[in-house]
């Protein structure tokens, strides 16, 4: 990987961001498989450690919160019996947090749709925010323990649970007709004009549209829980630094006083480069 050209590998990243399978990635490219599966395995853990360096003492008046589901190796169904219950085989969680008015994801984390990962969520999101925050989820009971333990009194917080009708009545593929919300005050005095969680849930379709593993109905499934770790890493950075939001004509990083500046595909290798650096 250390051998090939900045600009090849400026292509492949380009073409993960953008959501194409590795087997295009590789017919449009001329790179291997395996060239292509380690940069991404060496450029998501450079991503990861930048992320975590870099997205902090973030000045945000509202937080959103959701989890977005995927698998990797199998659906949960179909997992043999000896890889059973054991993380990476079967149901695979992303869970995001997004500042609503810069649109940048200040916190992730790839787990399981347990109550631990919905505290260590909540711990990772405390430490990057400067201050007293405005903070929405879904009706998911955990989050209500993980925001005591961790914020106290110190945050504005509700929840919003919507209501589907039957899932079954609208065909299988087509989504369940919404029937309505409901809100509840859990802390603060939250305003109920913002109680809303719909950026992260349209953020849930920008990482199924941008990733290729996150598609549905495709094969394009995570097979080993390291890349697809990988690929999670490496998308946030691109989103947050990269990728122009259409309504901010900038960046979320620059929104945010992050960085003052559109990031290239050839900075984003770059990481990779800096994090051999510190390495040697």
């Amino acid at each position: 990987m250390n051998r090939l050209p900045i600009a090849k590998r400026a292509a492949v990243v380009s073409a993960l961001v953008e959501g194409n399978s590795l087997r295009s990635i590789c017919r449009m490219t001329g790179v291997a498989m395996n060239t292509v599966l380690k940069l991404l395995a060496e450029l998501g853990t450079a991503c990861a450690r930048f992320h975590d360096e870099h997205v902090r003492n973030i000045n945000a008046q509202r937080i959103q919160c959701d989890e977005i589901w995927q698998y990797c190796y199998a659906k949960a169904k179909n997992v043999p019996l000896e890889k059973f219950g054991e993380f990476g085989y079967g149901d695979v969680w992303t869970w995001t947090a997004i500042d609503p008015d810069t649109k940048l994801i200040v916190s992730y984390i790839v787990g399981e749709r347990r109550p631990r990962y919905a505290y260590d969520m909540m711990v990772d999101l405390e430490k990057r925010l400067r201050s007293r925050v405005q903070l929405t989820t879904d009706g998911l009971i955990w989050y209500k323990y993980a925001v005591e333990r961790v914020f106290g009194i110190d945050i504005d917080y509700a929840m919003l649970q919507k209501h589907y009708g039957d899932t079954h009545a609208s065909g299988r593929y087509s989504p369940a007709r919404f029937i309505g919300s409901t809100t509840e005050v859990i802390r603060g005095n939250p305003d109920p004009d913002y109680i809303s969680t719909s950026h992260v849930e349209r953020q849930n379709l920008t990482m199924r549209m941008s990733m290729r593993r996150f598609t549905r109905l495709t094969n394009g499934f995570s097979k080993k829980l390291k890349n697809h770790i990988a690929a999670v890493d490496l998308h946030f950075v691109h989103y947050n630094f990269a990728r122009v939001h259409k309504t901010l004509r900038v960046t979320p990083a620059m929104e945010a006083g992050l960085t003052d500046h559109v990031w290239s595909i050839e900075e984003i290798v770059g990481l990779l480069d800096a994090a051999e650096k510190r390495a040697a």
